[in-house]
């Protein structure tokens, strides 16, 4: 049987299993960030109310540490519901979801992190859950086989992504809401800063302070905290608590983040493609080869934030440096390589 996790409403989740406070939102007035997705939720949410009845299914994409889970926690919560946590993983038999969803009560939530990667003979068993909130399920084969059907309490499926494309299309047009996450602005990471100064009894920094560490954030709350985290363990060992521009790049440096976010697996990324390949083009498979590290990895956790800031670009040949990445790291390259990059590699034409 799958393990899930059961959230009652006022579970305050922890960020990691450690930790002594919770630095998640508890309700949508405590969510920063995806303005968007919030108005839609909050409407579905107050409509659902009022009719009585399960919000309609929500699948959520986009990068990792946006707030795909949290976001599914905080709608339990606003329902008064309980959660039902599991992975597409870990359902490896379709008894593993019976075995969930029968315990489910009415409104209930479930959600299904990485639900790209649900089994196909689990998945066929949610459409009619989805759907008509019932699963028929067969015992024995041949001859001796006997369906038997079982009726759900009506619940509302929250599935969590990294790669939308992934999904079947029978699958993805079952959901009634779909949202794709985006990167957090400066603005959006110094108030989860600021909050979180004030869960963690921290003082509250200048705002010099916050827009480094907003800097480094990579666009992702779940790296703002955890830089934060860093900050205050190395300000209370290294500098009497004082946390100042010096203490935050002299911690951040003992991570090996750099002004920009870019880290350890960045660099090797990056120091792969200048020197090895000469800046490009060259495909991920050759990349990931030279790095020792699983092609996904580089798709998913590497390539969305150095696309974001201009450091890489996809051409029809494959990955290829920008200047801005080539004049960060300081690379000597051969001029067929280091020149800019053609228009053309980017919006490639459709003639022949």
């Amino acid at each position: 049987m799958a393990k899930e996790r059961i959230i009652s409403p006022d579970y305050q989740h922890a960020d990691d299993p450690n930790s002594a406070v919770s630095l998640r939102p508890k309700n949508l007035n405590d969510y920063i960030g995806q303005a968007d997705l919030i108005e839609k939720i909050t409407i579905a949410l107050e409509a659902a109310s009022q009719r009585g009845e399960p919000m309609e299914h929500v699948l959520l994409h986009g990068p990792p540490g946006l707030g795909k889970t949290t976001l599914a926690h905080v709608i339990a919560a606003e329902l008064g519901a309980h959660a039902f946590s599991t992975s597409g993983p870990a359902l490896t038999k379709a008894g593993d979801l019976v075995g969930t969803l029968t315990k489910m009560q009415a409104r209930d939530i479930l959600f299904i992190d990485e639900v790209h990667r649900l089994p196909i003979g689990v998945e066929e068993y949610l459409y009619s859950a989805m759907e008509d909130f019932k699963i028929d399920f067969t015992l024995d084969a041949g001859l001796h086989a006997k369906v038997i059907t079982y009726r759900l309490q009506p619940f509302t499926l929250i599935g969590a992504t990294t790669r939308a494309g992934l999904l079947t299309a029978a699958l993805r047009t079952r959901f009634g809401i779909t949202h794709s996450l985006q990167y957090y602005g400066l603005d959006e990471l110094k108030v989860i800063l600021h909050r979180a100064c004030q869960k963690l009894q921290m003082p509250q920094f200048d705002d010099e302070v916050m827009i480094s560490i907003a800097r480094r954030s990579r666009g992702t709350p779940r790296v703002t905290l955890r830089l934060l985290r860093r900050i205050r363990d190395f300000a209370q060992v290294r500098a009497a608590g004082r946390i100042d521009p010096q203490v935050v790049h002299d911690a951040l440096q003992l991570e090996r983040i750099d002004e920009l976010g870019i880290d350890e697996l960045d660099r090797r990324y990056l120091g792969i493609i200048g020197t090895t390949f000469n800046g490009g083009p060259v495909g991920v498979e050759a990349i990931a080869a030279a790095m020792g590290e699983d092609v996904g990895t580089l798709e998913d956790v590497v390539e969305p934030y150095l696309l974001q800031i201009g450091f890489l670009a996809r051409t029809r040949q494959g990955r290829k440096l920008t200047g801005a990445a080539i004049d960060h790291l300081k690379l000597n390259l051969t001029k067929n390589s280091s020149d800019a990059l053609d228009v053309q590699d980017l919006f490639p034409s459709s003639s022949p």
